[in-house]
Formats: C-alpha cells, structure tokens, sequence
C-alpha cells in the first residue's frame, strides 16, 4: 500500500490547526472539484485523496493515530491491543499471532519495518503458512462531498456519482441540509483478509441559489409592498418557493409586520408531504419624485393628523 502523506497533500507541516486544516481542505476541494474540471482523471483523484486527507485530520483521534502509525493507522487499535496482550504474557507473542513467534516492540521502527511487522502480524504471513487465522478488519471508509443547489433538494431526486471510479447510483432525500453527512453501507474500500469493506460518507454542500433564507424547514423572505397599499390596504402577489401566491394586505400595515404562510416552507427531511412555514416580512417602499401636487396633498395630510 503506497502511503500517502497527508500534510504534504493539504499543504500543511504537521502542526497545523484544525482551522488550518479545514480552511486548506475548502481551498484544495474548490481548485480540484469535478465540476470545475470535467473528463480531468488526475483531478478527480487529487479530489479524493484532499477528501481522504481531511477526513482523517479533521478528527483528533484518527489524527493521532495517523501520525505514530503513519500508512497502517487503520490497524493502531488492533496493534496497540496486541501490544498490550504482549506486555501481558512476558514474550509469548502477540494473543497468539505468528504462532509462537515472539514480537517486541520499541516505538523506533522504521516505516519500512513498520509496515512489514504489521504484515506479518495481520496479513500475508499468516496466509502463506495456510493457518487460515489470519484477522479480518473492515476496509477504509470513503468520503465524498456532493455540491448541490437549495432548488435541487426541494423534491427528492436520482443521482449517479462516481467514487474511486465506480457509479454509485443514490436517491436524495428532499429537504436534506447543508453540511448533513449519510452513510452508504459497503460502498468503501475493500476488506482485509474477507472483511467486510468500508463504507461511503457523503457530506453535501448545499449554495442557496434563492431569494429565501432556509433554517431547517421554514423559510424566511422580505416582500416590499408601498406606501399607499400599507396604509388602505389591498392585495399583492408574492413569491414561494414553488410557485406566487396573492395575499391581501390589511389596512394601516407597519413596516416589518410579519405574516406566516403555512406548509409553504420547506420539505421536511425523510417525511413524504410534510413542510415547514415560510414568514414573509413587509418592508415599505416609499414613494419617490413627488411632484408639487403630490407634496401639497401630503401637507394637507400632514396638517389634518396633527
């Protein structure tokens, strides 16, 4: 397994931040996305592996075993459990790996010694002796980030991406939010020695490409209405997410009065015909380049209210 480092492939030394890591993360994913650089194989690539990076220094712990154990992270607590064991049994081996052999440990192995203790702990060595004991782990987890719209995720849709150079074929929920990770079981890297393969995390990275302000499944818009409509009243159309609708506009309405049109939000996540409200906030639009007349009128107006 080649190794793959991390840091270098984020830019970063290895005492960067958690805010140095995501702000080089969102930084590298926006240069290599897909959508920016379509049919590109190599880019797609570097697009996973800035994906693979993050996930793993993004989380303290996976971090700290990725720094001691570099390549074979994934195998630390196994390895560490068995180094344990060994502690225990004073030089009898690992809990029984390599049948008889004895295994100690320093902390100084060498990255290439390293990976070959791992290999005759957990991998080839066990197979090319046919003992069939061989430990099973599950495979590494994949992430990905899928970019959408705020309109895509109004209705539920089909989509197909491509992971490691496999179409995986997903439906997306409506009313899915920004930021919100799903799980797509055995859809990872493959397990070692039988084991079940990973699984696909999918982070989706929502833009609001709308006049409204989601928070959950309401849905929040600013309608201006003027002067003369907010004092008589009347009628206006206003904007929803799926399509206008006309509302009447009581007498003497103050600028900022809130109205609340129910079930014209958003849909609620995994709940088939269940949606939020949307609150529309009237602001006033104040009339301009009033003429002599029109002044005059408003004095008059002035004059009988006080």
């Amino acid at each position: 397994m080649e190794f793959i480092d991390y840091y270098k492939l984020l830019e970063l030394d290895k005492s960067a931040s958690q805010a140095d890591i995501k702000k080089a993360y969102r930084r590298l994913a926006r240069k290599y996305h897909p959508d920016l650089n379509p049919n590109d194989k190599e880019a797609q690539a570097r697009f996973q592996q800035i994906n693979e990076a993050h996930e793993v220094l993004s989380d303290p712990e996976k971090r700290r075993k990725y720094d001691e154990y570099g390549k074979d992270w994934q195998h630390a607590d196994q390895y560490e459990q068995a180094r344990s064991q060994q502690k225990q049994s004073s030089g009898a081996g690992f809990g029984g790996y390599g049948e008889g052999r004895g295994y100690s440990y320093s902390g100084d192995f060498e990255d290439d010694t390293f990976s070959d203790f791992f290999e005759q702990m957990f991998g080839g060595g066990a197979r090319a002796r046919g003992a069939g004991r061989g430990a099973q782990f599950k495979g590494q987890d994949f992430n990905a980030e899928l970019h959408l719209n705020l309109s895509d995720v109004y209705t539920s849709q089909k989509q197909t991406i491509t992971v490691n150079g496999k179409k995986i074929r997903l439906t997306i929920p409506a009313g899915v939010e920004n930021g919100q990770t799903i799980k797509i079981r055995n859809h990872g890297a493959p397990g070692i020695q039988g084991g079940p393969r990973g699984d696909l995390f999918i982070t989706f990275n929502i833009v609001n490409n709308t006049k409204f302000k989601r928070e959950k499944e309401n849905l929040y818009s600013i309608e201006e209405i003027d002067l003369y409509t907010a004092l008589l009243g009347g009628e206006v159309t206003v904007d929803t997410f799926d399509g206008k609708v006309k509302l009447k506009v009581k007498p003497e309405t103050q600028a900022d009065t809130k109205v609340k049109l129910k079930g014209k939000g958003f849909p609620k996540y995994k709940k088939e015909g269940q949606f939020g409200d949307l609150f529309i906030t009237y602001k006033i639009k104040m009339p301009t380049r009033l003429n002599e007349r029109e002044k005059e009128l408003f004095r008059q107006l002035q004059n009988l209210r006080s």
